[in-house]
């Protein structure tokens, strides 16, 4: 009998044993796990014609992180030019990702949209020395650098011109009359408006409390004042071979092959190649004739960032899903679907985006160029002023009261 409970006693023991060791290696149908693991919730703001890139990225990032987390990953269109201003108006209930331009990021900051990037020197190091200044306030990062693209240069079409020609509009615009095409550029538009002014010792740019402007685009004194300006765009506007165009009017224009030359970005590139194919070219900005010498047109250059909301309810994933959306493979995959360069150093490097024609004229017109830095109150008036300028200052009203009246509505408190 004893030996008999000594058996039983064993037996019970070994399946124990077998029970625990049975416990290190659990069936990962029946433990559970897949259904009790977290789902992360975001929701994401880019450009309308960014959604199937984005999608793109949004799968990888979700198979990237597959055993860690399910994801619900919303897109929503939303202008990156405007970006600000829709954010602040709900922060709390604002994108936990968006896309935005860089001249919004200080603002962005100081509302407290955006908190500073904890992995900043990692960041820095990944990108290009002007998209990460772009992507900061002071010496903060605050934002993920996307792109190092945001300017403007001169896309022409090469049946038309000659490397000499395409120095000089005076030039280009004779041949374009002559040939009864157009070159465009869009005056409605301040952003460009600045090309005329940005290298002629008349200045525009940010006070130090960030929000108001200085400007002495009317000054009188000087080579070149803000009436010589004025006028030299007067006798642009007058050329036959001129015209103010929207970028959606210009891509008409490049289609339907009655504009031969125009001011664009990158953001066009694709479609102007589609269009003119071999025949498509692009350079940096020509030299416009002002006070009797050839003065070189300058632009505004910048930058998108991708941004973290502050008050996302899920900010860790949310900084991921930024980081992800600017890592060097992505920014290659923008370049290739979309056309726009690269802030990411290895990116900007590769040989397809070196051998962009676009990419290149870029890069020649950023020595011309300067970091968009004005706040709200700039663009209105210069638009309207560009404007009267485009069509001929038909009210006659003296350029020098327009100058000034200009100036008063970019610098008003």
């Amino acid at each position: 009998m004893k030996k008999n409970n000594f058996f039983l006693l064993v037996s019970i023991g070994m399946l124990f044993f077998l029970s625990a060791c049975g416990g290190e290696h659990p069936d990962p149908v029946s433990s559970g796990t897949e259904n009790q693991m977290e789902t992360i919730a975001l929701t994401v703001w880019g450009a309308e014609e960014d959604e199937a890139l984005l999608q793109e990225i949004f799968a990888s990032f979700q198979n990237h992180y597959a055993a860690e987390a399910r994801f619900q990953i919303t897109y929503q269109p939303q202008s990156e030019s405007n970006c600000k201003d829709v954010l602040l108006g709900d922060l709390e209930n604002g994108a936990d990702v968006f896309a935005f331009a860089d001249d919004q990021v200080a603002a962005l900051a100081a509302a407290g949209g955006l908190d500073p990037i904890e992995n900043a020197d990692e960041i820095r190091a990944a990108n290009l020395r002007a998209a990460v200044e772009a992507a900061s306030v002071g010496d903060v990062l605050y934002a993920y650098p996307l792109t190092a693209d945001n300017g403007y240069f001169l896309y022409y079409n090469q049946s038309y011109f000659s490397e000499e020609d395409l120095r000089s509009l005076d030039r280009m615009l004779e041949i374009a009359a002559d040939a009864g095409r157009l070159v465009t550029m869009d005056w409605s538009s301040a952003w460009y408006v600045y090309a005329f002014f940005g290298n002629t010792g008349l200045e525009v740019g940010l006070n130090e409390d960030g929000l108001t402007n200085y400007c002495t685009w009317n000054s009188t004194e000087g080579e070149i004042t803000g009436v010589d300006v004025a006028q030299a765009m007067l006798s642009i506007a007058a050329s036959p071979g001129f015209a103010s165009r929207t970028d959606t009017e210009f891509l008409e224009g490049v289609r339907n092959g009655s504009v031969i030359a125009g001011v664009s970005g990158v953001w066009n590139a694709m479609a102007v190649q589609e269009a003119w194919g071999e025949s498509a070219g692009a350079v940096k900005l020509p030299t416009y004739t002002c006070r009797g010498r050839q003065v070189q047109m300058a632009s505004f250059s910048g930058c998108k960032l991708i941004g973290v909301n502050a008050y996302s309810r899920n900010p860790q994933w949310a900084a991921r899903l930024a980081e992800w959306i600017t890592n060097e493979e992505n920014q290659r995959l923008r370049f290739q679907l979309r056309g726009q360069g690269p802030s990411n150093i290895s990116a900007a490097e590769s040989a397809e985006v070196q051998a962009s024609p676009a990419i290149a004229a870029l890069l020649a017109q950023s020595e011309f160029s300067q970091l968009q830095r004005v706040g709200g109150k700039f663009w209105d008036p210069v638009a309207e002023f560009a404007g009267n300028c485009a069509r001929g200052n038909p009210s006659g009203t003296p350029l020098q009261a327009q100058l000034d009246h200009m100036v008063e509505g970019v610098t008003a408190r």
